[in-house]
């Protein structure tokens, strides 16, 4: 596999439950590098931007609403195989779906309170980190046990 990176983002409902480190302690388990990281408030028009391809779905102001409606924490994650790696360990986007095991089987109570995001492809990626980060604000490292950073 290759070293990627991709784009997550810790939605409101995991800061207002107060369950940020359980999640990121997850993402870093799973071998992934944190290379970005900002708390957050999105306005409307970026949470729009963000989720343009689901402009015309029925969902689309609900999901905007709920993104914009408190804090979230953007990340850069980095490693092998990052997308699809962190695609598998996020779970199905419907709760119902989402198995046990995965973040979402096990912290989504509704798929409209989703409470991760992460990118689908390496063009979703680029484009998200480049709404989110500006180059500066990513910073790459190597720890020398960890061959893939």
């Amino acid at each position: 596999m290759a070293k990627e990176r991709t784009f997550t983002m810790l939605k409101p409902g995991v800061l207002s439950r107060r369950i940020v480190g359980e999640l990121i302690s997850r993402l870093e388990r799973k071998g992934f590098a944190i290379v970005g990281a900002k708390l957050m408030r999105i306005s409307r028009p970026l949470a729009e931007k963000h989720y343009a391809e689901h402009a015309d779905k029925p969902f689309f102001g609900e999901l905007v609403d709920y993104i914009s409606s408190g804090p979230v924490i953007a990340m850069v994650l980095e490693g092998d195989g990052a997308i699809a790696r962190l695609r598998s360990l996020c779970g199905s986007t419907r709760v119902e779906d989402a198995a046990p095991g995965t973040i979402r089987g096990d912290y989504a109570m509704h798929t409209g309170l989703n409470v991760i995001h992460a990118s689908d492809s390496p063009a979703s990626a680029e484009r998200e980190i480049g709404l989110f980060f500006r180059p500066d604000e990513i910073v790459g490292w190597k720890d020398g046990n960890d061959p893939w950073i």
